[in-house]
C-alpha cells in the first residue's frame, strides 16, 4: 500500500478517531504486523498534540505459549505494577488505539478453561478501575492487514497480494481511501446522527426481529435510553471521538432482562482467536438460556456463563445490509468489520452512555435502569437480506424500522 495513502488512514485514527487534545497521553496497543504503520499513527499522535506515545505490544504465539506453560495460579494473579499501570491510566486518562491485525485463529487449540478461570480471577481487580474510566476518555478500534489475517480472507492468493487486498478492503470500508478521509467521516457521522435522531423521537418500547432463517425475537428498551451511532462525547469535557473505524451501526443498550425469542447467527463470531460458527441463541426472560453451533459451541457456552451479565444483552445495533462491509462480499473474520456488515446483537456490557442525560447519574444509577454488567461485550451477526425489524412505541404504534434487511425510513 502507497505510504501517502498510510499517513492518511493514520491521520484519520489520531484526528477523528481519538481526536486527541493538547498535551494527552496515548497509548497503543498493536500486535506485530504492522510496525511501520504503527509508528505512523504513533508521528500523527504527536503532530496532533500528544505529550507521550506508549506501544504495548502483543504477539499471538507467545499469549498460546503463556497460556501452555504459565500455572493457573500464575494466570490468575495481578502483578503490583499492573495495578498501578492500569492506575495510572484512570488516573491520567490516555487516548487508548487499539490496532487490530491478528490471525483470527491464531489462538486455535488454546485451553480456554485456564482463560476463563484467569479471567474470572483477574476481573475483581480491573473491574473498579475500568468503572472509574468509563465513559471519560477517547478510545479508538481500527485494523491492519497481518499476514495470517490477510491469507485467511483471502487464502487463493500470495501472502504480498492478499495483504494488499486485505488493505484495500479495510480502507474502502472505512471510508480512509479518498482524497480527504476527515471529510467523509464528518458526512457520515452526519446521516448516523440523523437516524439516531429519528429513531430517538419515536419512544420505542420494544423491537421485533424476524427472518426466514428462524430469527424471531423481541428485545424491550429502557425507557430513558438513546440510540446513538458514529462519533461520541466524553462525559465531562464533552470531547468528541470516533471509538470504531469503521463503524455503520446505530446502537441502543436495551433493557437488561427483557428478551424473548430466537436469534440466528448469519456469520462467524471471531472469540478468543477461535471462530464460533453457524449458532443460535434462545432467550427467555432476557437471558441466553439454549444455544447451539456447527462449530465451537462449548466455547459459546463458556462465554455466556463466565459471570451473571455474560447471558443478558449489552447491545441492539442496527446496520443496514446495503452497507460497504456487505457489499463488499468479504467475510472479514473480525467482529470489527463483520459487525458492521449487518445488524447484531451484544452480550455482556451494556452502555451507560445509551441513557438520556447519562452525567447526571451514577455509573450504578445507570444499570439499576436496566444497563447490563458483565466482564464481557461480544458482538455477533443476526442481520439478513429478508430481516425485518418493528418497533413497538409506548403510545401503541407500531413502527417500521427494517424491511428486506433495510432501514426502512
Amino acid at each position: 500500500m502507497k505510504k501517502t495513502v498510510m499517513q492518511k488512514y493514520a491521520r484519520l485514527i489520531a484526528r477523528k478517531g481519538v481526536n486527541l487534545r493538547k498535551g494527552q497521553e496515548v497509548l497503543i496497543n498493536a500486535s506485530l504486523d504492522q510496525p511501520d504503520f504503527v509508528c505512523m499513527v504513533a508521528e500523527e499522535c504527536y503532530r496532533a498534540g500528544a505529550s507521550k506515545v506508549t506501544v504495548e505490544w502483543s504477539h499471538q504465539p507467545l499469549t498460546k505459549l503463556n497460556y501452555r506453560f504459565r500455572s493457573q495460579k500464575v494466570l490468575n494473579k495481578i502483578e503490583d505494577w499492573e495495578l498501578a499501570r492500569l492506575n495510572h491510566r484512570a488516573d491520567t486518562l490516555p487516548a487508548m488505539i487499539y490496532i487490530e491485525s491478528d490471525d483470527p485463529d491464531g489462538l486455535s487449540g488454546i485451553n480456554q478453561d485456564k482463560v476463563s478461570k484467569a479471567q474470572r480471577a483477574r476481573y475483581p481487580l480491573i473491574k473498579p478501575i475500568r468503572d472509574k474510566m468509563e465513559n471519560k476518555y477517547q478510545w479508538c478500534i481500527a485494523a491492519v492487514p497481518g499476514e495470517k489475517w490477510a491469507k485467511a480472507v483471502f487464502p487463493d492468493l500470495r501472502v504480498n497480494q492478499a495483504v494488499e487486498k486485505l488493505w484495500e478492503a479495510i480502507l474502502y470500508t472505512s471510508r480512509a481511501d479518498g482524497d480527504d478521509p476527515v471529510a467523509a467521516w464528518e458526512e457520515h457521522n452526519a446521516d448516523l446522527k440523523a437516524r439516531c435522531d429519528y429513531l430517538n423521537s419515536l419512544g420505542i418500547e420494544e423491537l421485533h426481529y424476524t427472518s426466514s432463517n428462524g430469527t424471531d425475537f423481541r428485545v424491550g428498551l429502557i425507557e430513558d435510553a438513546l440510540f446513538l451511532g458514529g462519533s461520541e462525547l466524553t462525559l465531562g469535557e464533552g470531547r468528541e471521538f470516533n471509538p470504531n473505524i469503521p463503524s455503520e451501526e446505530v446502537f441502543t443498550s436495551p433493557m437488561r432482562g427483557r428478551a424473548e425469542g430466537k436469534v440466528v447467527s448469519t456469520r462467524p463470531l471471531s472469540y478468543r482467536g477461535e471462530l464460533i460458527e453457524n449458532f443460535s441463541i434462545e432467550f427467555e426472560g432476557g437471558k441466553a438460556v439454549r444455544v447451539s453451533a456447527e462449530k465451537n459451541e462449548e466455547l459459546l457456552r463458556d462465554m455466556i456463563s463466565l459471570d451473571d451479565g455474560a447471558s443478558y444483552l449489552g447491545e441492539a445495533a442496527l446496520v443496514p445490509y446495503d452497507s460497504p462491509i456487505r457489499n463488499s462480499e468479504i467475510v472479514f473474520r473480525n467482529t470489527l468489520f463483520d459487525e458492521n456488515a449487518c445488524c447484531h446483537l451484544a452480550l455482556g456490557m451494556g452502555f451507560a452512555n445509551c441513557i438520556r442525560d447519562y452525567g447526571k447519574y451514577s455509573l450504578e444509577e445507570c444499570r439499576e435502569k436496566g444497563i447490563n454488567d458483565s466482564m464481557i461485550h461480544v458482538d455477533f451477526m443476526i442481520g439478513s437480506p429478508d430481516l425485518s425489524i418493528d418497533a413497538l412505541t409506548r403510545d401503541g404504534r407500531n413502527v417500521p424500522i427494517f424491511r428486506n434487511g433495510n432501514w426502512a425510513f
